[in-house]
């Protein structure tokens, strides 16, 4: 049995479908009650209780941390631990790109200081670094819907953003086949991609027009300031506004494991374009 963690999100979502469509038995953990594929088995756990998840007679475990277990007082490492007490084999870690390109945030420590955990857990691992995810996108799906338009900052600057089915994928992968035991993989997608050109995939899956507008980098921080804390916003726009030249690097890794190209962003767009109409 493989247990996947954060089931009912963009990444779990899909690598739970990909791990029960590959023949294996997969149970999906989320806090709350969720829709699954047939014959995969939900079952409602938090991770901030290591001892709610249904571990007994897991041989892998995918983890992907929700954001209140960074905070002060969290100790997401006792997942780890339970993991390990309970015979799981594999633990497949969700960790993010900003460990090596901007190690010194308290999240990005935090997050550092779990890998370690793993690699010295005595378990078999692989860790996951993802950049950007062309899922964030959909923070613009109801203006586009009310109005055809995107609002950002920094329209201009690109990054090579992620498809979240990419991560599910490599994820599953790592989870099934023992060849990735020990894998350290940054994942991007196969381009750099301004908000600009984001917004012009949108309007072609759409096959309608959709106008940009460029927010100053003040407005933005007020409107991402309703979804995060402001120092996790002020970083956050840090990376989109001024980006290192190895969070614009496009990573092989993707391809290296599943053997084909990352998909773009307008792969995404199309998929999800019932969010935007």
């Amino acid at each position: 049995m493989i247990v996947v963690t954060g089931a009912t999100g963009n990444i779990g979502r899909p690598l739970t479908r990909a791990l029960a469509e590959a023949g294996e038995q997969v149970t999906a953990v989320s806090r709350h009650a969720a829709e699954v594929p047939p014959g995969v088995r939900h079952v409602q756990a938090d991770l901030a209780r290591p001892d709610s998840l249904p571990l007994a007679g897991a041989k892998a475990l995918f983890v992907l941390l929700s954001g209140d277990l960074h905070a002060v007082g969290a100790a997401p490492a006792d997942v780890v631990g339970h993991a390990k007490a309970s015979g799981v084999r594999r633990i497949v870690l969700l960790s993010t790109q900003g460990v090596a390109t901007r190690p010194f945030g308290p999240t990005r420590i935090a997050t550092r200081e779990l890998e370690d955990v793993v690699r010295d857990s005595g378990l078999d691992w692989s860790i996951l670094r993802p950049g950007g995810f062309a899922s964030n996108a959909l923070w613009w799906a109801e203006s586009v819907r009310a109005q055809r338009s995107v609002a950002a900052p920094f329209g201009d600057v690109g990054l090579p953003i992620l498809d979240p089915l990419d991560i599910a994928e490599v994820a599953a992968a790592c989870l099934t086949d023992d060849r990735h035991d020990g894998g350290v993989y940054e994942l991007t997608g196969p381009e750099v991609i301004t908000p600009r050109e984001q917004t012009a995939a949108i309007a072609a899956a759409l096959g309608e027009p959709v106008a940009f507008h460029e927010l100053t980098r003040a407005e933005a921080k007020a409107r991402l300031e309703h979804l995060m804390p402001g120092e996790l916003a002020d970083d956050t726009l840090d990376i989109l506004g001024a980006p290192t030249e190895h969070e614009q690097r496009v990573s092989p890794d993707v391809e290296k494991v599943l053997g084909r190209a990352p998909h773009t962003f307008a792969d995404w767009a199309a998929r999800h374009v019932a969010a935007f109409r």
